[in-house]
């Protein structure tokens, strides 16, 4: 985000453009984005398991509790989909490649930056939970920001260097000297407040020579940010001979443009002068171009402040979409997702890369009929009846656009949307739909049978429908081990509950707190160099793009299932935890015993997810070794390794009990799943 080297720049003359400030008593808005991504990087959390959700969920309500002592009311705005105009899809390919090569990184035991899947769907949990005011943005969110900041007249805080630009009435606080984690106290009383530094527009114009602020958005573009990146705007630099910069070549673009663009009384003139450099043909293009922008740093025409009084705002870049409004209203309070929105807009997604094995398919692929469902949803997305009856029912299926992962690069796929029935083609009227008629939709989506979910707690059945059809897939390579550890890793919430509900004499809180314990010190230890397993981190990714996407399919048909506490659901290093000790010694027996309530919850759970598996997970590992093996045994083995039927291999299982599966006491000894062909 932002602009090329301003923020490192602006940060290394703090003593002459920033002031400090002891943050109290005040509105604040918060630049969402920034600040899950720097609570996320900046907090010494395991990035490599897929997400310690819990822990990230925990930091971020510390964050906001620190605001709440010192008395600042925090406004958090999220950015929402990608641009109508699509002027960063450029910058957003690229950004998506250094992601994979990051994640990359993370894999082989290397360090780097990748948010977790869910990340974003976790802090908005947290929001709400805390009950944090927050609005999305219907596309990138800081010029909505910077208007809403200038209306209440409160600073802003991010990490973008674009507020740099911004002219804000109170300043923008950068969140890397913005320090939560202090807390002092105002002199002689108990009230606190948080230390941070306010970037000062006026004293960084000053300092190049009285620089007119109207000539900051052009500096911005010259510079290179995310909406223009034209080797035309190379030439001119590599012909201008800017002034050379007093730090040597580390700030000579930087320093150079402001010191050149200080000569000038305003953008004409100084725009003027950048076309005499260029070509003459095409300087017209260009001119336009570099105007457009430009306008990204003038405020915007929405009023964030409507949406925080009256629950709705008015977004000028919706109105000749044709958009429904129930649509427009989920996406504003973020109850959809900006997938949804770039889905509908641009007919195009970006299926983020995690840490994953990069010789396999991408982990997305396994989600694909799920999100061609999604697609079939938004097929005709127009509330207008006169429009309806040229996209009811198109010739052929409207394809979509996935940037995706394939091997270490992006690339482009086209996906067909799933065309569905005549009932559900009308997205302004799929919020009418009864709740059983979206249900049914949900669960046929993810191929799960409503009985199977009867005796399942309502905040797991999305969870456990997503498993269920997690492990029909053939893209799937999963072990009983995956399975189990994402079932005992759902107990995380319960157990909670049971401890909160509980007194302290009652010995299911007992039992439920030695388990919790015990689930918390089996989670993998942070050692940076480790190698993954990275085929079980594939197969929980697997697990995690399931989950994402059956989150969206509920949210699109608002929420026919509960939406489950994603905060306890999943713990990355946890799953990958007990599969290391499901394979090594440990037993799921040995560690529910500790308390009976879990354990009935998880045989629910197991068995409500039996049925979708294939036989061959349950086998034994003498009979679940590979055909090319087999074929190398002699008779007299084979007889004694005979492979079961899937008949046979249930009666096994339940000759004991139906937990009998689970009191093997080696899973390394006794049980070695095929994969899922």
């Amino acid at each position: 985000m932002g602009i090329r080297g301003l923020m490192s720049f602006v940060e290394d003359y703090s003593n002459e453009f920033f002031t400090d400030l002891k943050l109290r008593d005040t509105k604040i808005i918060i630049d969402g984005y920034s600040l899950f991504h720097r609570l996320c990087f900046n907090s010494n959390l395991e990035l490599r398991y897929g997400g310690d959700y819990d822990s990230f969920a925990n930091v971020v309500q510390k964050f906001f509790e620190s605001l709440f002592a010192c008395h600042i009311c925090p406004y958090v705005v999220l950015d929402g989909g990608c641009d109508i105009s699509d002027k960063k899809l450029t910058t957003l390919k690229d950004r998506a490649r250094e992601k994979i090569q990051a994640a990359h990184s993370l894999s082989v035991g290397g360090g780097g930056n990748v948010c977790p899947l869910l990340i974003r769907e976790v802090f908005i949990q947290v929001l709400i939970r805390l009950k944090v005011c927050f609005v999305q943005s219907f596309s990138e969110a800081d010029r909505d920001i910077m208007t809403l900041a200038n209306h209440w007249n409160c600073p802003v805080l991010s990490s973008d260097s674009d507020f740099c630009i911004f002219d804000l009435k109170s300043g923008f606080c950068p969140l890397n000297s913005f320090q939560w984690r202090n807390l002092n106290t105002v002199n002689n009383t108990q009230d606190y407040y948080i230390p941070a530094k306010c970037f000062s527009l006026d004293a960084f114009c000053h300092y190049f020579s009285n620089l007119n602020k109207s000539l900051l958005p052009l500096f911005a573009v010259l510079c290179g940010n995310d909406h223009v990146n034209l080797p035309i705007i190379e030439t001119f630099l590599s012909k201008a001979r800017l002034p050379v910069s007093s730090k040597g070549r580390r700030y000579h673009r930087v320093q150079g443009l402001l010191n050149w663009l200080s000569h000038f009384d305003g953008p004409a003139e100084a725009l003027d002068n950048v076309l005499k450099y260029l070509p003459k043909k095409g300087r017209e293009d260009v001119k336009k171009l570099l105007y457009c922008s430009m306008e990204e740093y003038q405020p915007s025409q929405v009023k964030l402040q409507d949406f925080f009084c009256y629950g709705t705002y008015v977004c000028p870049d919706t109105l000749n979409l044709d958009l429904p409004e129930w649509v427009l209203v989920a996406l504003a309070k973020g109850q959809l997702p900006p997938f949804i929105s770039d889905a509908l807009v641009l007919q195009r997604t970006f299926l983020h890369t995690q840490v994953e094995n990069m010789q396999r398919p991408n982990a997305h692929r396994i989600a694909q009929p799920i999100r061609q469902i999604i697609y079939g949803l938004l097929l005709n997305a127009s509330s207008n009846p006169e429009n309806m009856s040229q996209k009811t029912v198109p010739s052929q299926p409207l394809a979509f656009n996935e940037v995706e992962r394939i091997s270490k690069n992006i690339k482009t796929s086209v996906v067909y949307a799933k065309q569905l029935l005549k009932d559900h083609s009308d997205l302004s009227k799929l919020i009418e739909l009864p709740l059983a008629r979206r249900q049914i939709l949900l669960l046929e989506a993810l191929k799960v049978n409503q009985v199977v979910l009867e005796s399942i707690p309502a905040l797991l059945k999305l969870p456990i429908a997503v498993t269920c059809y997690w492990l029909q897939s053939t893209e799937a390579k999963a072990k009983l081990c995956h399975l189990q550890a994402l079932l005992l890793g759902m107990l995380m919430e319960p157990l909670q509950a049971i401890i909160n509900c509980s007194g302290e004499e009652d010995p299911q809180a007992g039992g439920a707190s030695m388990l919790y314990e015990e689930l918390q010190r089996v989670k993998v230890p942070m050692r940076p160099s480790a190698r993954l397993d990275l085929d079980t981190a594939h197969v929980f990714c697997q697990w995690q793009c399931c989950l994402q996407m059956g989150l969206y399919l509920n949210q699109l048909l608002s929420t026919p299932l509960p939406e489950p506490d994603l905060t306890q659901l999943y713990s990355g290093s946890l799953v990958h935890g007990l599969c290391q000790q499901l394979v090594a010694s440990t037993s799921a027996e040995s560690l529910l015993n500790m308390c009976p309530k879990a354990k009935q919850l998880y045989e629910h759970l197991f068995n409500a997810t039996r049925s979708y598996a294939p036989a061959e997970l349950f086998l034994p590992k003498a009979q679940s070794n590979s055909k090319k093996r087999r074929q190398k045994k002699k008779v007299a083995n084979q007889s004694k390794n005979k492979v079961v039927t899937t008949s046979d291999t249930r009666q096994w299982y339940d000759r004991n009990n139906r937990f009998g599966l689970l009191m093997v006491e080696s899973l390394e000894e006794h049980v070695e799943t095929s994969e899922l062909e």
